[in-house]
């Protein structure tokens, strides 16, 4: 007898649902994708008709139809906290892009809804689950470099308008639907990468934020922030939508016994330089991209797919979210306020 597939409908369908929300549960073999939505009718229709499934302009016709056990949210990030919290009391489990949502407590109450309900919420969180920064936190965990002393993590490329659906005019500048800018869009992947490394919390921020060279939106484009963690390690994150050619997506670390670089060799992701002269080399996958090419699989719908199936709580949970988000709130509120802020934990 053949297994259920898990019946998905995917919210949103612009580029992050078409280059790998889509393509990636179409990949998996006990995946059903049922139906498309968006608020422009002709975006889901051509998936849609791509993938042999439904398209609905409404997210709340679909959290009833018959055969949808799970959700993709992947639209504006002021919609993630009200569209996961409908989908979750309707009974879905629910992949959520990031950043988990705009305020602490809309985190919060995105997690409420998923003990309530009994249905998982997971974080798209897709940077610790590439194979690079797995093995990273393996040699961490064994103890390579030692004592890690100081970081330096960097997520920046030219701009959503090179790779969003809606180029210069979309979202990702307007305020009022993104929140945030580099630091929602990038940052925030760097802030959860910083704490699945380090293994440990980030307890306090201080940054600078600014909308520097953009023409278009009301939205930070560039931010350099210094963090402190626990155990007293300090180092730097940096988001920026200015960085033109290509992109920086690189992480090192540096600890009492060494340097692991990670994302900065072109021929080998993972780097180690040994104090005592000794170098050790490791090819374990690139950094993804949205470079052309840079595509590939994400990990992130196996890792929700595989919840659901095993009926285990996500790894990158809606906490996780939540914890990743509280940093970039600090990094905002110390560029307000040109001071050094304690992240809430």
């Amino acid at each position: 007898m053949a297994k259920k597939k898990i019946g998905v409908a995917i919210i949103g369908s612009g580029s992050i649902a078409t280059h790998r929300h889509a393509p990636e549960y179409a990949a998996h073999p006990d995946v059903e994708i049922v139906a498309f939505v968006d608020r422009f009718p002709e975006r889901a229709e051509k998936l849609a008709k791509k993938y042999g499934a439904k398209a609905f302009s409404k997210y709340e016709d679909v959290l009833d139809l018959k055969g949808v056990d799970a959700v993709s949210v992947c639209v504006p990030n002021a919609f993630h906290a009200p569209i996961t919290i409908a989908a979750l009391k309707a009974g879905k489990h629910t992949l959520c892009e990031k950043p988990i949502a705009t305020s602490a407590k809309e985190a919060q109450d995105m997690i409420s809804a998923s003990e309530k309900s009994g249905k998982f919420l997971m974080i798209g969180h897709n940077q610790r689950l590439m194979p690079l920064h797995v093995k990273a936190k393996q040699l961490i965990d064994e103890g390579i470099i030692g004592k890690i002393i100081t970081f330096r993590t960097s997520f920046s490329h030219p701009g959503p308008e090179t790779w969003s659906i809606e180029g210069p005019t979309g979202w990702f500048f307007d305020k009022k639907q993104a929140f945030v800018g580099s630091m929602g869009d990038l940052g925030v992947h760097k802030a959860d990468l910083l704490r699945f490394l380090l293994g440990e919390e980030i307890v306090e921020a201080a940054a600078m934020v600014g909308h520097l060279y953009k023409p278009m939106g009301d939205v930070d484009d560039n931010a350099v922030c210094v963090l402190r963690t626990q155990s007293g390690a300090i180092g730097s994150l940096t988001a920026s939508w200015t960085h033109n050619p290509g992109e920086d997506n690189a992480t090192t670390l540096y600890g009492s016994k060494g340097i692991l670089r990670l994302g900065t060799n072109p021929q080998y992701s993972v780097v180690v330089e040994l104090a005592g002269g000794e170098k050790q080399f490791y090819q374990v996958g690139k950094v993804q991209t949205n470079d052309e090419g840079g595509q590939s699989d994400s990990g992130v719908i196996r890792a929700f797919i595989e919840s659901i199936q095993t009926n285990t709580p996500p790894v990158i949970s809606g906490s996780e979210g939540r914890k990743a988000l509280a940093i970039i709130l600090a990094c905002l509120k110390s560029s307000e306020t040109k001071q050094f802020v304690q992240v809430e934990q």
